[in-house]
């Protein structure tokens, strides 16, 4: 993920909320740039992508999107699916199965 700040301390609403999602599936070990600690990263990794804004994620070093797309994944259950093909398992899955019991 690249972003403004950390996944300890988000510097922006998007990026936190990128931070959040992932967070709702699980997943927590994953590597995260602050671009505002370098400027040449945060304009060469939008040049990279052709993508305008930050933050950025990529899965697997596949850029997937912002925080727009990461948004929709979310809603529309693509991101557990795409974890999946990671090997990671959404946590959203177990708190399914938890609610389904009760």
């Amino acid at each position: 993920v690249f972003m403004k700040g950390s996944p300890a301390q988000p510097l922006c609403g998007f990026s936190n909320a990128v931070v959040q999602i992932l967070r709702l599936h699980g997943v927590e070990d994953y590597r995260a740039h602050d671009v505002l600690q370098d400027p040449d990263l945060r304009q060469g990794i939008k040049d990279y992508s052709n993508w305008p804004t930050i933050p950025q994620v990529y899965l697997n070093g596949e850029f997937v999107g912002g925080c727009d797309i990461l948004l929709q994944m979310h809603q529309n259950g693509d991101l557990v699916e795409e974890l999946k093909k990671l090997g990671i398992r959404s946590a959203l899955l177990d708190a399914e199965k938890d609610q389904e019991k009760k």
